[in-house]
């Protein structure tokens, strides 16, 4: 199975992140140690939306790891969104040291993925800090164009305003 390219995401690529591994609902990243990424020039540590950033988008990999598992290969890939991204930070990255950081979804439903995260260099035993993440899952049998429509106030290309369904008693159009 082919993985996805994070380097298209001006920022993964703008602070050196690459995708180690994906499979099976677990993804691993990495980001490089880089002097350009620390929080406190007197002590060298990464800042903490780094380690955020990794934790973030190595969950979201999970998620679509778990659900190309799903659909068997890359066609089970869809949009998706973090709802919400909850990190405990434990101690400071080490400087010099590459940050890792590994996800595992954990649980799929129909409309919300669910993660677990961990920020280490060396030990995923010793970690930096732990995530739990929740992201929304775009519906997997709608066009684009039908996703759009579905929204408030938009319609879908080729309709006009009056074409689009109202709630009983809205007196728009």
């Amino acid at each position: 199975m082919g993985q996805p390219d994070h380097r298209h995401i001006p920022h993964s690529r703008a602070i050196g992140m690459r995708l180690v591994e994906t499979g099976g609902g677990v993804a691993l990243m990495c980001v490089p140690y880089d002097r350009k990424l620390v929080g406190n020039p007197a002590t060298g540590v990464l800042h903490g939306g780094v380690i955020t950033s990794a934790l973030d988008s190595a969950s979201g990999a999970a998620v679509g790891s778990a659900l190309a598992a799903r659909v068997e290969g890359m066609a089970g890939w869809r949009p998706i969104a973090t709802l919400d991204l909850r990190i405990d930070y434990m101690k400071p990255a080490m400087p010099g040291k590459d940050l890792l950081a590994r996800a595992e979804c954990y649980k799929l439903t129909r409309n919300v993925a669910f993660v677990r995260g961990t920020a280490y260099h060396d030990d995923p035993a010793d970690p930096i800090a732990t995530s739990v993440a929740t992201f929304m899952l775009s519906a997997p049998d709608r066009e684009p164009a039908d996703i759009s429509s579905s929204v408030a106030g938009t319609t879908r290309p080729g309709t006009t305003r009056s074409d689009t369904p109202r709630p009983p008693g809205d007196a728009r159009g």
